[in-house]
């Protein structure tokens, strides 16, 4: 593990390969810069096209803690920053009756302490370690709400955190901090300044076929290059959730544990559904129009694809 920031952008390219994720230049630059700067990266685009990976990847090659925080709707303080143990609390105030301690501020300052504050994700990746400051990963913040924006502006200004019965909590040292939305709304323009900002889009062929080779690779060459070709038709179509990396690399494990070698007719009718995760598209795709779609990857491929199938069968 390599504890020390990439001091290239070649470097952070191969940091990200050393962990199998597939980058093109432009995100590897966009990694790097926010690395060396000490910005947050903010990556948008569609769900499944790797975006939450960069925080993983980055936490096993710089050798950090990933601290993860999974957005909803309806996120509070009190599940994302922190919240007082108010059980214990009470069992302190209780022996402190038992006592005799009849002194409200001494109470109040017993129980208002670092022992019975629970830290949650945000203030946990204001604790560094012996490793350095942790990756902390605001995953999908798309599906929070205004007033928890607002009040991540003071975190990701600053890194401090306000607890008004402590004081301030600064971070000695900025965590990294990689922040995901699937676009599903626009996140404030007062988040996206602090951040550098980058859209994570679709592979192309040739980097998606790389992709499955490293994530798939007890996938036959033939089979890899189809289902590719077949993701990629199904992408320039008019579905309701389009596949994304994540769904492809599901899809070819899928069919490599059926032992195919190769796409037909029946095997996309049957595994659909691991691609494809809204019955309208399935019922769109399955039958007729599966068939089509074969027929034109092969029509494409012409006799290249099927050469595979004929070496050694003598």
């Amino acid at each position: 593990m390599n504890k020390t920031l990439p001091a290239s952008i070649d470097d952070t390219h191969k940091l990200l390969a050393q962990a199998d994720y597939v980058a093109e230049r432009s995100l590897a630059t966009a990694v790097f810069l926010s690395l060396r700067m000490g910005r947050p990266l903010f990556l948008e685009g569609e769900a499944g096209v790797g975006k939450t990976e960069i925080a993983k990847v980055l936490s096993q090659g710089l050798g950090r803690r990933l601290v993860r925080l999974q957005c909803y709707e309806g996120l509070d303080i009190s599940s994302a920053v922190y919240e007082w143990n108010y059980s214990r609390q009470m069992i302190e105030i209780r022996l402190a009756e038992a006592e005799g301690v009849k002194s409200r501020e001494g109470i109040a300052q017993d129980i208002f302490c670092d022992r019975f504050l629970i830290r949650r994700p945000l203030l946990q990746a204001l604790d560094g370690d012996m490793d350095g400051p942790p990756v902390l990963l605001i995953d999908e913040l798309d599906r929070t709400d205004e007033p928890f924006e607002a009040y991540l502006l003071e975190v990701l200004s600053d890194f401090q955190v306000t607890i008004p019965e402590l004081g301030t909590i600064r971070a000695k040292e900025p965590p990294v901090v990689i922040i995901t939305s699937n676009r599903t709304r626009e996140i404030h323009d007062a988040i996206k300044r602090r951040c550098f900002y980058h859209w994570v889009d679709y592979p192309d062929a040739t980097r998606e076929l790389e992709i499955l080779r490293i994530k798939v690779p007890g996938a036959s060459e033939r089979l890899s290059r189809e289902v590719v070709a077949f993701v990629q038709k199904l992408r320039k179509m008019d579905l309701f959730k389009l596949p994304g990396v994540a769904e492809t690399i599901d899809w070819s494990k899928a069919l490599t544990t059926l032992d195919r070698l190769a796409l037909d007719p029946q095997s996309v009718n049957d595994t659909l559904g691991t691609l494809l995760k809204y019955q309208d598209d399935i019922g769109r795709i399955k039958g007729s129009e599966a068939e089509r779609l074969l027929t034109e990857i092969r029509a494409a491929a012409g006799n290249a694809v099927d050469a595979p199938a004929q070496v050694g069968t003598g």
